[in-house]
């Protein structure tokens, strides 16, 4: 659980997407350490602005409020990435400037029955100039796009990267975090003559 001994290159890197994505269980998935929550159940004073009839969402009790934080020391034990979950309700975007300050960049999850719920999201990333990838995060119910599709709904730019991933699985939600890393590092110029 405790960092090695050591210098270590510590990287922020945010997890983002609207209400009910699957960023909470991407970073359960992802870390290494015990995960911080700051969920609280959903009441009925949130129903005029959380609408849970949603496809997906008719069971969700509770929703993050601040962040969700955990922690991935990549091979090498050098390099360690702390995740920070944002909240993805519109009320909760006065945190975002805390959050996202010193942030690498950004993975935004988004769920193809729902990708208008999106926009907001990226729009607040791109103001901060972070760059991102987009991780179409597959629910046993959702539709299976093409992802040129998905990239055309989205108006991604042609080198945003965008991926599938399962938020449930290690090796799927990691290969997310490599895609958005690399993105990152060619965004920051790192390696260029």
């Amino acid at each position: 659980m405790y960092l090695p001994e050591g210098d270590h290159q510590r990287v922020k890197i945010l997890v983002a997407g609207p209400l009910g994505v699957g960023k909470t269980t991407a970073i359960k998935t992802l870390s290494q350490i015990p995960t911080l929550h700051t969920d609280e159940v959903m009441t009925d004073a949130a129903a005029g602005t959380d609408d849970l009839s949603l496809i997906g969402l008719r069971d969700k009790k509770t929703t993050t409020v601040a962040i969700d934080f955990g922690r991935l020391t990549l091979p090498g034990d050098r390099v360690v990435l702390y995740l920070y979950g944002t909240p993805g309700q519109r009320r909760f975007l006065p945190l975002w400037e805390g959050i996202a300050f010193g942030a690498l960049g950004a993975l935004v999850l988004v769920d193809t029955r729902r990708l208008d719920e999106s926009f907001e999201v990226m729009d607040l990333i791109e103001e901060r100039g972070l760059p991102y990838a987009v991780a179409v995060n597959t629910f046993p119910d959702s539709p299976d796009y093409d992802l040129e599709i998905v990239r055309s709904k989205l108006d991604l730019a042609p080198d945003t990267p965008l991926i599938t991933c399962d938020a449930r699985e290690l090796n799927s939600s990691l290969n997310a975090l490599i895609e958005l890393t690399a993105h990152s590092i060619s965004s920051a110029g790192v390696g260029a003559s």
